[in-house]
């Protein structure tokens, strides 16, 4: 079992959900990143998803796709992100899933990339355009690697999608609140509690929620029904705002203010 697993355990015996927070890697540099990493975690943060930088990222808002160009811009690549992940592992043990986009994977060997993942510290990945379809190579990797590989659901998932991913999906369900790209919004979508319900009729493993969370009042109704609340693109847009002590400070008085709102259930 990775630390992803190990963490919803824990969280479950505890009566807790799973805050997640997403940054992404190299925004403003990946000094920067392994330096937050470990903060959040204390923050509050119970697992976290670094985004790998892609120079289209088509699922993603302004918000991301430009923090994206920033870690682009500083030299952020695939082999330098898995250093960082190595240098925070010597501080940290907090769960960490790598979310992004095919083709940087895919150019880097899905082979190599699995093992030298594995090695860095990686416990998941999620790829955004990876159809459960076309996944059976990158899947077998994963598994030999001991990685989860994680999958999407969407509103408008049929019967047959949840089966599908439910079938090969490890360590838990990704659930989309919204259709559409990624992107604070201010409120939540009311079908979340049916198509829950839905999903877990098809598997026992921990199901997130993300896409346009973004306040402490959100990530408690969503923890509600959900044994994860996923919050990005609210958090990317302090690395517009802010850098060095201020922008820790800020990041820890959020990550804190959510946590707090998902404990309160």
């Amino acid at each position: 079992m990775t630390r992803l697993g190990q963490k919803f355990l824990k969280l479950a015996k505890e009566k807790d959900k799973a805050l997640i927070t997403f940054i992404t890697a190299g925004d403003p540099d990946l000094k920067t990143t392994e330096q937050i990493v470990p903060l959040i975690a204390e923050a509050g943060a119970d697992i976290i998803e670094l985004g790998v930088p892609f120079s289209d990222p088509m699922a993603d808002g302004a918000a991301i796709q430009k923090s994206s160009q920033r870690a682009l811009a500083s030299g952020t690549t695939l082999t330098k992100l898995l250093a960082s992940v190595k240098n925070i592992r010597k501080h940290s043990d907090v769960p960490i899933l790598l979310m992004g986009y095919y083709n940087p994977i895919y150019h880097y060997g899905l082979e190599r990339f699995c093992k030298d993942a594995a090695k860095s510290g990686v416990d998941g990945v999620l790829i955004v355009d990876l159809p459960p379809e076309e996944a059976d190579e990158f899947i077998n990797f994963t598994q030999k690697s001991n990685i989860d590989l994680i999958f999407l659901l969407t509103p408008t998932s049929d019967k047959e999608r949840i089966r599908k991913v439910t079938k090969i999906a490890r360590g838990f369900i990704y659930y989309v609140s919204v259709t559409g790209i990624t992107g604070a919004r201010t409120s939540v979508a009311d079908r979340i509690e049916q198509m829950i319900a839905n999903i877990r009729k098809e598997t026992k493993l921990p199901i997130a929620v993300g896409f346009g969370i973004s306040t402490p009042e959100q990530a408690k109704a969503v923890s509600k029904i959900a044994d994860g609340v996923v919050v990005g693109s609210a958090l990317v847009k302090l690395f517009e705002q802010y850098s060095g002590n201020k922008l820790s400070t800020e990041l820890t008085k959020a990550i804190k203010a959510l946590k707090s709102g998902i404990k309160k259930n």
